[in-house]
């Protein structure tokens, strides 16, 4: 078994790329902090520092505007259906490479169950935000 005796010879030096990972990257982030506030242009503080800017627009009443919470609810809902259709893509790809023969791992009746069972699910999540009204864009 000669290739147990290269893992074991391998040593700190397959950790070397990590350890200079792990201590340059908090000292380039520490250093641009440290730049940006030697080299920063201080002003002195007044009302117009914190205000937003506006492309030359004068700002005007309150930045603080309520919306709905149905509006980020949705937006939420989209976020997680549109996550979840992105994952059933890998799944069919295997599931078609385990109907033609090419995957000897699991079957394409297991494969199918599981996405099946994903898919139920995504409904039922689906028929709950529609029946809480969640969809309804006013």
């Amino acid at each position: 078994m000669p290739h147990l005796s290269v893992a074991r010879d391998v040593g700190l030096n397959a950790y070397a790329p990590l350890l200079l990972y792990l201590l340059l990257g908090p000292a380039l982030a520490a250093g641009a902090i440290l730049v940006g506030k030697l080299l920063g242009i201080r002003s002195p503080q007044s009302d117009l520092k914190h205000s937003a800017y506006e492309c030359g627009v004068e700002p005007f009443g309150n930045a603080r505007i309520q919306f709905k919470a149905g509006y980020y609810l949705f937006a939420l809902l989209f976020l997680v259906f549109d996550i979840e259709t992105v994952f059933l893509f890998p799944c069919v790809t295997l599931f078609r490479s385990a109907v033609a023969g090419t995957l000897d791992r699991i079957s394409g009746a297991a494969i199918f169950a599981e996405l099946s069972l994903f898919v139920i699910i995504l409904l039922v999540g689906l028929i709950y935000a529609w029946r809480k009204g969640a969809l309804k864009w006013e």
